[in-house]
């Protein structure tokens, strides 16, 4: 303080020193009481400006929390300033088949709109596919916050930012994209709009997905799913078929490198399919499957020992079996051993073969090789079988050519895959690495004998036999056709057909196992107007493996392949006894 202020505040109390200047003095009471009267207004002041923030800090707080009307957690919004993306689904190469793109979304405080009217015009000029009435009741509600679009285009979104709109605003969202479209919807399945899995693989891990650590790797190949799709595709449009279904396994340790339900839909837009695309025809649905279970019957008469290869079975006229009366669809008329029984497709002889075997030998090897009960794959989609809950007589022999008990198409493949390879049940699975699910242990279930004779008789089929169409050049492919008339309310139709064809190759020492089924297909001048599996869906295998063969690096079987020789000698001398006739 100078000593002119000093002097106005005091006059009088200061010494005089030099020209003009005044010293203060010593504090006096006067003095400290200003002072103590400035330190309590300071105070006040301070105390009273607290006062206001805290009220303003708590208002704001209850509105982040509870939002204006109390009806919408605005929370939410905050929660979504840094969400995660859920982790990559990728295939056996690590090419991705599933991922998260960063989005914004759109939201309204109508509390704020200026203009409603003006502001749902502007909406629906952006976003074509809002319905005017519905935004405008949404934009003149009295809530604090109401969702106007998820997951926006940066289009969309430049759009309505550049009209300026007062009370709309975006957060920021992770939306799940399918960058392979419609490539294996049935398997990845597909996520809500708050980004959680609700189908298919992406409903199975969701734990694992939605904490985003690592990609999930499947034993799928996405170019052996891209093909099959493809040959499936065709094939339904060439023969008009309802629906198909094809897989391919590996026939060492169960891992599947393609499954392909027709018709499927595309998962970046799943609200536009409908229940028939959605539903997965390979794992879910269940069906007779025909003379394709013909594997498993000739597997268990030579693994149990109820018949040999030389055995013989009287087919010279249809069975008569209580009420039913069992035919073969092309008919020998005559005796015929289990290899013209396999090569041939007879009901007549499967169904005596079958009761060779008995009830209980049937239904213990059906379920050792998982036919009664829902696979383990790792799908949530998974049918479960329908079997006889008595098994008589007439069951065991209807089973013995695949009717009378219904399985899915991957059932099929997982049990012929133990037939081919040894004999051993692997369990199948979609999941690479630490995510499958069980322990992986395989499981014997025929002798390598029996194995070595099923390839045979598969070979046989091919070079012979009603597979002929399946043969591809250099691969030696084995197989079993398969055509069952659809029941219906009273017996069954034969016009409508399940025609399918599954082969292994090379049948001399497997590595995949493929399967190609169709659903009520229609025959054609090129088939003769023939519409069963060897004519139908066993070309669909054909052109499978000779495009998935060189694809995978697999080059042509040479003569001097282990147990090649054999096999061929085999095939040759049967050849010989079927051309006789």
């Amino acid at each position: 303080m100078n000593g002119r202020a000093y002097r106005d505040l005091f006059p009088g109390r200061g010494l005089r020193r030099g020209r003009g200047t005044y010293m203060p003095p010593r504090m006096d009471d006067d003095m400290r009481r200003f002072m103590e009267m400035g330190r309590a207004r300071i105070l006040v002041a301070g105390i009273f400006m607290a006062l206001i923030f805290t009220v303003v800090g708590g208002r704001l707080t209850q509105l982040a929390v509870r939002g204006e009307s109390g009806d919408r957690p605005i929370a939410i919004a905050a929660e979504r300033d840094e969400p995660r993306p859920r982790a990559n689904i990728v295939d056996r190469n690590g090419e991705i088949l599933a991922t998260d793109l960063e989005t914004a979304s759109l939201y309204a405080n109508p509390r704020r709109l200026l203009d409603a009217e003006k502001a749902a015009r502007a909406l629906v000029e952006v976003l074509p596919d809002l319905e005017y009435k519905a935004t405008l009741k949404k934009l003149k509600s009295d809530r604090g916050f109401v969702w106007l679009r998820r997951h926006l285009t940066p289009r969309q979104q430049w759009a309505l930012l550049e009209r300026g709109i007062p009370g709309l605003d975006f957060i920021d969202e992770y939306t799940r994209v399918y960058p392979q479209g419609p490539l294996m919807p049935h398997l990845l399945g597909y996520v809500d709009s708050d980004n959680r899995g609700i189908a298919g693989l992406e409903k199975r891990f969701e734990a694992h997905l939605a904490k985003g650590d690592g990609p999930l790797r499947l034993t799928i190949d996405m170019r052996v799913q891209h093909l099959m799709r493809e040959e499936l595709g065709a094939a339904m449009r060439e023969f008009r078929a309802k629906a198909a279904a094809g897989i391919v396994m590996d026939a060492r340790n169960g891992e599947i490198l393609a499954l392909v339900s027709l018709p499927d839909f595309d998962p970046n837009h799943p609200g536009k399919a409908g229940d028939g695309e959605r539903f997965n025809r390979a794992t879910l649905g269940v069906y007779e499957l025909g003379s394709t279970f013909k594997v498993f019957t000739a597997a268990i008469a030579l693994d149990t020992g109820a018949a040999g290869m030389k055995k013989r079975y009287d087919a010279t006229k249809p069975l008569q079996v209580s009420r039913f009366m069992i035919r073969d669809y092309h008919a020998k008329k005559r005796w015929l051993t289990l290899p013209e029984v396999f090569v041939y497709s007879s009901n007549i002889g499967a169904a005596l073969m079958a009761q060779d075997i008995g009830a209980k030998r049937q239904r213990d090897y059906l379920d050792k090789l998982g036919m009664l009960d829902p696979l383990g794959v790792e799908l949530p989609e998974t049918g479960k079988p329908i079997s006889p809950s008595t098994w008589r007589p007439v069951n065991t022999m209807t089973i013995g050519f695949g009717h009378g008990i219904a399985v899915s198409p991957l059932h099929l493949v997982s049990g012929v895959t133990a037939a081919v390879n040894g004999g051993v049940l692997h369990r199948p699975t979609i999941v690479a690495g630490e995510h499958r699910d069980g322990d992986g242990t395989p499981r014997r279930v025929f002798k390598e004998r029996t194995s070595k004779e099923i390839r045979k008789l598969m070979r046989l089929t091919v070079e012979n036999g009603t597979g002929r169409n399946a043969d591809a050049a250099g691969y030696a492919v084995g197989g079993k056709t398969g055509t069952a008339e659809k029941p219906a309310a009273k017996g069954y139709e034969g016009k409508r057909l399940l025609s399918s064809f599954i082969g292994a190759f090379p049948i001399n020492e497997p590595r995949y196992v493929v399967l190609a089924l169709l659903d009520e297909p229609k025959g054609n001048k090129k088939t003769l107007g023939y519409a069963t599996g060897g004519w139908v869906a066993a070309p669909v295998v054909r052109r499978v493996v000779e495009r998935m063969g060189p694809m995978l690096g697999m080059p042509p079987v040479e003569e001097d392949a282990p147990g090649m020789r054999e096999l061929e000698l085999y095939v040759a001398a049967e050849g010989r006894k079927l051309a006789s006739y």
